[in-house]
């Protein structure tokens, strides 16, 4: 075999091995993808941002508005503080502006979401959240007369680490002075159908339902408007035990409802806690049932 010959071969052999390796080495060389063939897709999730609500209002020459708020974590109506200076520095010109112009109020709006659980006293976690904010306004010096509350389903916040920006919204008006026979209708109201918290044997726990909820809204309520209006907090209980005993546990529970009572916006000063024992039973303690009735705190307007 000549020289030339055996070359030729070399050559061929190395490209013959060439084209080997490339197909089997190289597996996505030169591989089109038909427009039909499924290509996996990474999707990155989208994360929704943030709701953020300023404290803003303004009306007849009063005007505030920053970008910081009262704030709240998740599925509770208790602020987060400290506040922010801006938002003192608000607070401080609305007492000024308030006092200067008895006809206004400030109607206060707390946002809320379905997805929340609310372990308030009050009727929804907006309310109570409205409620919150009244108060720190009242420890400012703003009379709780001049301020209104409310509470609205506002299922498109979205809160960040657990905790929602500026739940609250406000707005100024002029408000008529609240009459005389509407409170005497509420007053009247609540005396008829006084709240009446119920407890298990030796226990003092609260657990309310939607009705007991609006009854303190409406306690709340009246003791806002009425400068000199006061409540009763008075626990009860059956004939188990000793009598000087159950006067101590019936004092717990009252003292068990007013502290609740004041955690979720009544004033400690607006309630008079007190106990009676087994000595005012509603009906027979001979029985289980009797006994269940017989264990309770009566909360009314004096």
């Amino acid at each position: 075999m000549s020289k030339t010959t055996t070359n030729l071969i070399g050559i061929l052999l190395t490209i013959l091995a060439g084209i080997y390796l490339y197909y089997h080495l190289c597996s996505s060389c030169g591989v089109a993808v038909a427009d039909n063939d499924p290509v996996e897709k990474v999707v990155t999730p989208v994360v929704p941002e943030a709701t953020s609500y300023p404290f803003a209002l303004s009306n007849d020459g009063y005007a505030c508005n920053v970008n910081d708020n009262y704030n709240f974590n998740v599925s509770s109506s208790s602020i987060l503080t400290p506040l922010a200076t801006e938002v003192s520095d608000c607070i401080g010109s609305l007492k000024t502006f308030l006092g200067e112009n008895s006809e206004k109020v400030v109607n206060i709006t707390g946002y809320y979401t379905s997805d929340e659980t609310n372990d308030s006293a009050f009727p929804n976690l907006g309310l109570a959240r409205a409620n919150a904010v009244k108060n720190s306004l009242v420890e400012s010096g703003i009379s709780s007369t001049q301020v209104n509350t409310f509470g609205q389903l506002k299922d498109e916040m979205v809160a960040k680490d657990n905790t929602y920006f500026g739940p609250v919204s406000y707005s100024l008006e002029t408000e008529a002075a609240t009459t005389a026979d509407d409170m005497k209708a509420l007053y009247e109201k609540i005396k008829a159908d006084p709240l009446v918290l119920y407890f298990n044997t030796a226990e003092a726990s609260i657990s309310l339902t939607e009705a007991q909820r609006q009854k303190i809204a409406d306690i709340s309520h009246y003791l806002d408007k009425v400068a000199d209006a006061s409540c009763n907090v008075v626990g009860h209980t059956d004939n188990t035990g000793k009598a000087v005993t159950n006067m101590k546990l019936g004092q717990d529970r009252a003292d068990f409802a007013k502290a609740y009572l004041t955690k979720n916006g009544i004033s400690d000063a607006k309630i008079n806690a007190s106990s009676k024992g087994q000595t005012q039973p509603v009906t027979s303690n001979a029985t289980e049932d009797g006994k269940a009735k017989n264990r309770r705190t009566v909360v009314t307007l004096n």
